[in-house]
């Protein structure tokens, strides 16, 4: 019996490594694992102009997050304003700089990288300009996408929120709005650049 030929069009599980054969996928269609149920591709023929548009707003939404204030606080007649660069500043400043660090990475430096990286990838593979580095980058693009806390972040400021609203004065500034439209856009992304998808047009770029 003839073993299958496979090509470019299969694509192995990434929880149980069964073996599936996607070219008769259609737009808008996604595929599952029979298997474990793992969500393997979602078929798009605008994958690569979405994440341009949604990295791109992005970049300018999180540009407007770092240069406006984020939130001020005003109790017993005093009045705080910080940015969000300020902000882990002043957590460095305390002597908590390993929390610093920790911040300054997860919510404005490896996303601030995902986001340059999306969309110089996306844009390469979507002009089908054929470059050396895209391969590169798209690794470091789906390394790092697990690291990012763009959404922990932004939920953990809305719950503190609430907590400090009952005992200060609060002001959301443009920063805030601007970061919490940056965490839907940011997410949109990452969630549209396709692993599959990105490796099969970079392997038919290469030929």
């Amino acid at each position: 019996m003839c073993s299958p030929k496979y090509n470019d069009d299969w694509l192995a599980c990434p929880s149980c490594d069964q073996l599936y054969d996607l070219s008769e996928m259609q737009h808008g269609e996604k595929a599952y694992c029979s298997h474990c149920n793992a969500a393997l591709t979602t078929s798009r023929t605008d994958i690569f102009s979405r994440v341009q548009a949604f990295s791109l707003s992005s970049i300018i939404l999180m540009i407007m997050s770092c240069s406006f204030p984020f939130l001020a606080f005003k109790a017993s007649g005093l009045e705080s304003v910080m940015t969000l660069p300020q902000a882990v500043q002043r957590l460095h400043d305390e002597g908590m700089t390993d929390l610093a660090l920790l911040v300054g990475c997860f919510i404005l430096l490896i996303p601030a990288v995902l986001l340059v990286l999306s969309f110089a990838v996306s844009l390469s593979l979507g002009c089908g300009w054929r470059n050396h580095w895209a391969k590169d980058c798209a690794k470091i693009i789906f390394h790092l996408k697990t690291w990012s806390m763009v959404e922990v972040f932004f939920i953990g400021v809305l719950v503190s929120y609430v907590k400090i609203v009952h005992m200060a004065t609060v002001v959301i500034g443009i920063s805030f709005w601007a970061y919490a439209i940056f965490t839907i856009t940011f997410t949109m992304t990452i969630s549209n650049l396709d692993r599959y998808q990105t490796w099969k047009r970079l392997e038919e770029l290469e030929r």
